[in-house]
């Protein structure tokens, strides 16, 4: 347990298939040094966590005062596929070390779903999560023991990727018997291909991270790497991780609100005491409610 609260967990498996996952390798900090780093202004330290430090996260996380959270650090290695690793890698704050298939060829596994997301219709980079397929496919290639022999048929999708991408692994292997270097004949294995990597980063940036891919326009795959990471740190600091979660909550209905409203002109009228408030002002009346609930 660590701060008596969570129970701290070490890897969770992210795609169902017994290889994809997000795994713990260590962390710095808790919750109580996010406290004495904001203390630290006034000269003063704590050795236990109390309410009114709890109350003090919570108005950190509200206010975005993000740098205390810069003095807790967390270590992860993954296991996703490449075009994955990619999105991930954008986030720039983050140190990774990732292996090289320059170096070797063992332990090479691909991501084969049994279904997929449609395309959607109006947004091109985006998918359908909740309309799955597996559609026949045509003219897909079959993998022989003595090579490779073309065929016209129907298999579905979910078969004809399987058969891929053992067409590629077989490839990849002739290339390296035919004596050709690891590093061009990798070339021919396909983005599904699995790599594994370690991630660190600090809770501000990791919180960061989480907010941009656990949102609804994110890939599926990703998201599921954004929510590993939630809930593995939730075990190191949960109180600074239930402070999140409560203030983005209240921030996607502020979000819907101002969208509701069109416009800040707009304003509204309390119903009990005919009060009339601007946006901002509902918003400081709000506000001033989180803090009394603290």
């Amino acid at each position: 347990m660590l701060n008596g609260e969570h129970a701290v967990k070490k890897s969770i498996e992210i795609y169902g298939d017994g290889i994809g996952r997000v795994d713990l390798v260590e962390w710095m900090g808790n919750d109580l040094t996010i406290v004495n780093s904001a203390r630290v202004s006034f000269g003063k330290h704590k050795e236990t966590l109390e309410d009114e430090d709890r109350r003090l996260i919570n108005y950190l996380v509200r206010h975005r005062h993000t740098s205390t959270f810069e003095h807790n650090v967390v270590t992860f290695r993954f296991a996703v596929p490449l075009f994955v690793r990619s999105q991930h890698h954008r986030h720039r704050t983050w140190s990774y070390n990732e292996i090289s298939r320059r170096y070797t060829d063992l332990n090479i596994q691909f991501y084969e779903p049994h279904a997929f997301r449609t395309q959607h219709k109006s947004n091109r980079q985006a998918s359908n999560a909740d309309e799955l397929i597996d559609p026949p496919v045509e003219a897909i290639f079959q993998v022989q023991p003595n090579g490779y022999q073309a065929y016209a048929g129907e298999k579905n999708a979910s078969q004809a990727l399987k058969a891929h991408h053992k067409q590629s692994l077989a490839l990849y292997e002739a290339l390296m018997q035919a004596g050709v270097c690891r590093e061009q004949a990798r070339g021919v294995l396909p983005q599904n291909l699995y790599t594994e990597y370690y991630g660190t980063t600090n809770a501000n940036n990791l919180l960061k991270f989480i907010d941009l891919r656990t949102h609804e326009g994110a890939q599926w795959e990703i998201q599921k790497v954004a929510e590993a990471c939630l809930e593995i740190a939730e075990g190191l600091w949960p109180v600074a991780v239930s402070s999140y979660r409560r203030a983005k909550k209240l921030r996607l209905r502020l979000e819907g609100l101002r969208a509701l409203m069109k416009t800040d002109e707009v304003v509204i009228t309390l119903k009990e005491t005919g009060e009339v408030l601007s946006y901002k002002e509902l918003l400081g009346l709000i506000d001033k409610f989180l803090e009394s609930e603290e």
